[in-house]
């Protein structure tokens, strides 16, 4: 029977942003649309390793801003950059929804992800614009937000059901927490990633 890690360890997780080398420290627009890239395909229904191997390949073939992935198109997304990643049964899919996702932050926003967040009235206007995009839901959504918290004043999302289904199975008590801050962040990564061991 496996020890369940400490409460201090996991305020230490690291980052999935940060396991992708993705600095939203710099909140520029290229970090940022990195980490959409990688919340869209850890959103989809694949498996974590098959999405964080295909954000490789998109990085491999430098497709990692919206007017690259748009100039590459739909055959090129499909095969090879998914193919190389390990999509299989998704990958059409997805190539649709990220060339849509795309062009809608070029058209909206001038393809700029601080320009939607400086738009957004509040916390649930700004999770409306992200879940307004082709084929991106509340997940998604949860996935791009949550470690954007301590660094955008609008980023601010229930966490998932279950984060918080582990935290209590731990004995976690996250109300105990600053939601903004880079522990609470932290803390949400490890809680991830201690259910994905433990399912």
């Amino acid at each position: 029977m496996s020890v369940s890690p400490s409460e201090t360890t996991l305020r230490r997780s690291r980052l999935y942003s940060e396991e992708l080398g993705i600095d939203l420290a710099t909140n520029t627009d290229a970090e940022l649309f990195k980490w959409l890239l990688a919340s869209v395909l850890l959103g989809a229904r694949i498996s974590e390793t098959i999405a964080k191997h295909t954000y490789r390949s998109f990085e491999r073939h430098r497709l990692l801003a919206p007017r690259r992935i748009l100039a590459a198109g739909w055959g090129y997304l499909v095969n090879p950059v998914m193919r190389e990643g390990g999509y299989v049964r998704y990958d059409e899919k997805t190539s649709t929804k990220l060339l849509r996702i795309c062009d809608a932050l070029i058209t909206e926003y001038g393809g700029s992800l601080k320009r939607l967040h400086l738009l957004a009235n509040d916390s649930r206007d700004l999770e409306a614009r992200l879940d307004g995009f082709y084929g991106v839901g509340p997940v998604t959504v949860n996935i791009f937000l949550r470690e954007l918290r301590p660094r955008w004043p609008k980023a601010d999302p229930e966490p998932l059901a279950r984060v918080k289904a582990a935290a209590r199975s731990l004995g976690i008590d996250l109300e105990g927490y600053r939601r903004k801050s880079m522990a609470f962040a932290r803390l949400e990564a490890g809680l991830i990633r201690q259910r994905l061991v433990r399912s």
